[in-house]
Formats: structure tokens, C-alpha cells, sequence
């Protein structure tokens, strides 16, 4: 798991490279960023350079501390809530592996999922570990959003922040997990950034509401209404489905857009003929004018708007003469 592994975060795995080859890594970090998007990936990286026979570069990857921070490494304690939280007497038991000396390693690491989910006795008790862990220990806090750790852990943390995939990047991660370049190419694209998402979706039923998508918006026609509440209908069919759709429409639009504006650099080149046809349709302003519609169509579901009343009214919107 060397940090050559990880894809689209070159700007934080750069931080860490300086700061192993000064001897300076920090006692304790908090990495912020989207689920699926690498933290845990780069969290591990980080231990396993640290860990690597104490030299002060990227890991080695072979050296035996080295290969088990990958599964299990005695050296190395995982917390995740336990229900709805972190308690504290998890808290307690990760001081208590603290103090101890380590096995292999030359330190102890502690990587903590879904930090923002201390319960208040949890957070309050960890606050002095990680201003001063025992046994110059490392401790790793990944979270969505910093904003909802207390005030006081924050201060405590260096704060690396990691920014959502590209498509690009997506694409290249899962075909590097062996998936199939074209269903790679589907998926990236709606992954909002993140690998686990790519993963959860259903290629199968994307690609279907990916042709369905394209031949309602082919089809809208305001002189026939018909056109447009069949396409509410059928594409609006829930909340998740809607902002599915939604986020679908975002990208083709942006892409849209790119090829108006006489860029062939789109992430949906599977599609791209469609798209093309759009383009040619719609000038630049207009493309920017439906894609504002779509963002803000999609700002009012995520409010709880009605799914489909709000599609009505998007695809009335995209219908309308420019």
C-alpha cells in the first residue's frame, strides 16, 4: 500500500513525503473528506510508511510490519462507532494499547472511522491522548465533515482535507480492481467522487436509465406535454432514483456544455454522440441556464421537495424555447 498506489491526492501524499523525510510527521491528524474518496487508503499508507523498519521515505512494501498493515497489525488499533457512537469505554481501551510498548513496529498507530461520532464522555476522554500520545503514537481521525468534531479535538489535529475523485481518477481506481474498462467508464462519472459509491451502483440499471435519460430529453416537447410528465413519471419514480437522475442530467450538461463551448474533453464519452446532438442544439448560454436549472432542481429535492412536481417543472424549463 505505497503511497504510488494512491490515485488523485498527489498535494496531500507531497505533505507527507516532506514531512517523513524531516523526521516531522504529526502525532495526530484528522483527514476530511467524502466517503470513498481515499482517506482510509491514504490513512494506511501513512502507517505503513512509518511503520517500514523506520526508514524515512515511502514504504517498502515487503519488510513483515510492512505487509500486515494491509489485514491485521498487532501495532495497529481500528475504532468505528459501536451503534449510533463511539462510547468512551472504547476510548479507554485504545489508551490502554497505547501504553503499551510496541510489538514490531516503531510506534503505535490508531486510525478512528466516523470520528464525528464521539459521544461527548468519548471525545472529552481522548482530547489529552491525542495532545500527548504515549509512546510518540500516531492517531488518525477520518471524518466527512470536521465541522462536526468538537471544537477542542480539531485544535488538537493537523487537518488534511481531501477534495472528491475525479471521474478520471474513479475509472482508473476501478480498473485497477479489475473491472471491465466499459462498465468502469458508466460508472465513474455518477460516482460523485467516490470509489464506494462506483462500487454500490448497479451498472446494469444505470445503463438503462442512462438510455432512458437520453431519450426522454430527446423527446421533450412543450407543444406536447404529454412529453414532459411522462418523463417526471418515469425518471421520478423516488427520492434516491430523482437525485440518481439528477446527478445523471448534472453530468451530461457539463459536458454538454464543454462541447458548445468547442472542448472535446467530456467524462461521459460513452454517450458522447447524444451529447453532441445538444450541443449542437443549444448555444453555451443556454446549456449553463438548463444546468443552473438542474442544480437547483436538485438543491430543492435534497429540501424534500416533491420528486416528480420538481422534474415537471425542470423538463418544462428544459422544453421551453430557447
Amino acid at each position: 500500500m505505497p503511497f504510488a498506489d494512491i490515485v488523485g491526492h498527489d498535494r496531500v501524499v507531497e505533505v507527507f513525503r516532506r514531512a517523513l523525510a524531516s523526521g516531522k510527521t504529526s502525532h495526530s491528524y484528522l483527514f476530511e473528506g467524502p466517503a470513498g474518496c481515499g482517506r482510509r487508503t491514504t490513512a494506511r499508507a501513512l502507517v505503513q510508511a512509518i511503520f517500514c523498519t523506520g526508514q524515512e521515505d515511502d514504504a517498502c512494501g515487503v519488510c513483515p510490519s510492512c505487509r500486515k498493515v494491509a489485514g491485521s497489525h498487532a501495532d495497529i488499533h481500528y475504532i468505528e462507532p459501536d451503534g449510533q457512537f463511539i462510547k468512551i469505554e472504547q476510548v479507554r481501551e485504545l489508551q490502554r494499547d497505547l501504553a503499551l510498548r510496541p510489538y514490531e513496529a516503531p510506534r503505535k498507530a490508531c486510525i478512528i472511522e466516523a470520528a464525528e461520532r464521539f459521544n461527548p464522555a468519548a471525545g472529552n476522554s481522548l482530547l489529552k491522548t491525542l495532545e500527548e500520545p504515549p509512546g510518540n503514537a500516531i492517531i488518525i481521525l477520518l471524518t466527512e465533515n470536521a465541522g462536526m468534531l468538537l471544537p477542542t479535538i480539531r485544535s488538537r489535529c493537523q487537518v488534511i482535507r481531501f477534495s472528491p475523485l475525479s471521474p478520471e481518477n474513479i475509472r482508473l481506481v476501478l480498473e485497477r480492481h479489475g473491472m471491465a474498462p466499459e462498465t468502469a467508464e458508466l460508472l465513474a462519472p455518477m460516482a460523485g467522487g467516490s470509489i464506494q459509491r462506483a462500487l454500490e451502483l448497479d451498472n446494469e440499471a444505470l445503463g438503462d436509465r442512462q438510455e432512458l435519460l437520453l431519450a426522454r430529453l430527446s423527446g421533450l416537447d412543450r407543444n406536447r406535454i404529454a412529453t414532459v410528465f411522462d418523463a417526471s413519471e418515469e425518471l421520478g419514480t423516488g427520492r434516491d432514483e430523482t437525485l440518481e437522475t439528477l446527478d445523471m442530467l448534472i453530468s451530461f450538461l457539463r459536458d454538454t456544455a464543454h462541447l458548445a463551448a468547442g472542448s472535446g474533453d467530456i467524462v461521459n464519452a460513452a454517450v458522447r454522440p447524444a451529447l453532441e446532438v445538444f450541443a449542437a442544439t443549444w448555444s453555451l448560454q443556454r446549456a449553463l441556464e438548463i444546468l443552473d436549472d438542474c442544480l437547483e432542481t436538485r438543491r430543492a429535492v435534497q429540501r424534500n421537495a416533491n420528486s416528480k412536481l420538481a422534474l415537471d417543472r425542470l423538463f418544462m424549463r428544459i422544453a421551453a424555447p430557447a
